[in-house]
């Protein structure tokens, strides 16, 4: 008799075996943050050694739980939360910037005729497939004629105007049935109105989708911060400075990393369904 062997088993083995690989870094990042500085600078302090028999060895638990490392983040030495305040403040005003924006434009590149609209809608997609390394100098010479260069502005107003969640959520409304918001304006609903109470509410998915994929993009922010805020290092977020103060150990690196990763696990948690059935809804048509 053959055995039985759950459908896909093989799938599932490799697929588990990857998030297992894909989570380590995240879950021994959690448990050295409970560690103490000075074992921390200790561990650290092996970085770089390739002799085969004093190689860095992989701590699977600290030697003592301590909240050290937290509290001096949090209370003795804020520099790690002042940055994190500065990637809380971008972050939040992208966001709300692309919430009051993206919408909109999507909604009238997809229900409204008009000149240029095909037009606007192509530019749209070269600016989504053009590298931040082209259109850098432009953005530059354009932030320093409104003299803007240094200031938090350089960072919000450019990264406001996100062409792919235009074309995200375009390609969502655009298959939405024309008979859903013709309905609504028979019963006296203008077009703010359908917008509003109409095409918002059925797009909540790939809205939650958009919100939580901007947000790793706003948290994680490099290049932008290293061109546009070249003497205001102090208005750097945390993904610009947290390479830099972890070159000498300090022994709260892995507090902050695991400080750093909290809310954009939390983010990811709070739309996980979201993120999957707003992609695979729009089809990116």
């Amino acid at each position: 008799m053959k055995a039985h062997f759950p459908k896909h088993l093989l799938a599932r083995l490799v697929l588990s075996l990857l998030a297992v690989v894909i989570l380590l870094p995240v879950v021994m990042t959690a448990i050295y943050s409970f560690s103490s500085p000075s074992e921390i600078k200790a561990f650290m302090d092996t970085r770089g050694n390739y002799d085969a028999s004093a190689f860095m060895q992989i701590k699977l638990a600290p030697d003592m739980f301590s909240l050290s490392q937290y509290y001096n983040i949090l209370i003795e030495d804020m520099t790690i939360l002042r940055y994190f305040v500065n990637s809380a403040m971008y972050a939040a005003a992208i966001l709300l910037g692309q919430a009051l924006l993206i919408p909109m434009m999507a909604y009238a590149l997809s229900r409204f005729r008009f000149p240029g609209r095909d037009l606007i809608f192509f530019i749209v997609i070269m600016l989504m497939l053009l590298p931040f390394q082209v259109t850098m100098v432009p953005n530059v010479l354009t932030l320093r004629s409104m003299g803007l260069l240094d200031t938090v502005w350089a960072i919000i107003l450019p990264m406001t105007i996100a062409p792919f969640y235009i074309f995200l959520l375009r390609q969502y409304m655009i298959g939405l049935p024309s008979e859903m918001i013709e309905a609504a304006e028979i019963d006296g609903a203008g077009t703010w109105r359908c917008f509003i109470h109409v095409v918002l509410p059925v797009c909540r998915p790939v809205l939650g989708a958009a919100v939580a994929l901007s947000f790793a993009d706003c948290w994680n922010l490099v290049e932008q911060p290293l061109t546009y805020l070249t003497t205001r290092t102090d208005l750097y977020p945390l993904s610009v400075v947290f390479n830099q103060l972890t070159q000498k150990s300090t022994g709260v690196e892995f507090a902050g990393a695991a400080l750093y990763t909290l809310p954009a696990l939390l983010i990811y948690l709070y739309f996980q369904a979201d993120i999957l059935e707003g992609v695979q809804l729009s089809e990116l048509k």
